[in-house]
């Protein structure tokens, strides 16, 4: 059997490149991996897409990845909560890119790339102005 099991959160990260796209789990503050995005900021790898359910909370985990200035754009479906100022400030300097994305619609393209498939059809937003 492969051993899948990581000794450090250092060792988890390190081979993460610039210009990564990293998914990070979580709801709000709830299973987020703290410990793995300050391994991350130690790491020192930049450029980086963050694919996750929100822009971060308070200034640890995913808003001290940002805050420390590793991230380049954020793909998520909530990106601004009472306790989300760090990203909140960076995106109104337009220091930051955003891609809003319906947590539906961000669900399955995570499934569909899993699947390996190159793309589907949503019907989110269809027929409407937006």
């Amino acid at each position: 059997m492969i051993d899948k099991f990581i000794d450090t959160p250092a060792a988890a990260v390190a081979d993460i490149h610039d210009g990564a796209t990293v998914l990070v789990s979580g709801f709000g503050g709830a299973g987020m991996p703290t410990e793995l995005l300050h391994a991350l900021i130690e790491q020192g790898a930049r450029e980086l897409t963050v694919v996750s359910n929100n822009a971060g909370n308070h200034e640890t985990g995913l808003a001290a990845l940002i805050k420390a200035g590793r991230v380049r754009k954020v793909i998520c479906s909530f990106p601004k909560a009472s306790h989300s100022w760090v990203f909140d400030d960076l995106y109104r300097r337009g220091a930051i890119e955003l891609e809003c994305v319906p947590q539906g619609t961000i669900a399955e393209r995570l499934r569909a790339a899993g699947a390996g498939l190159g793309g589907f059809f949503t019907p989110t937003a269809y027929g409407t102005e937006l």
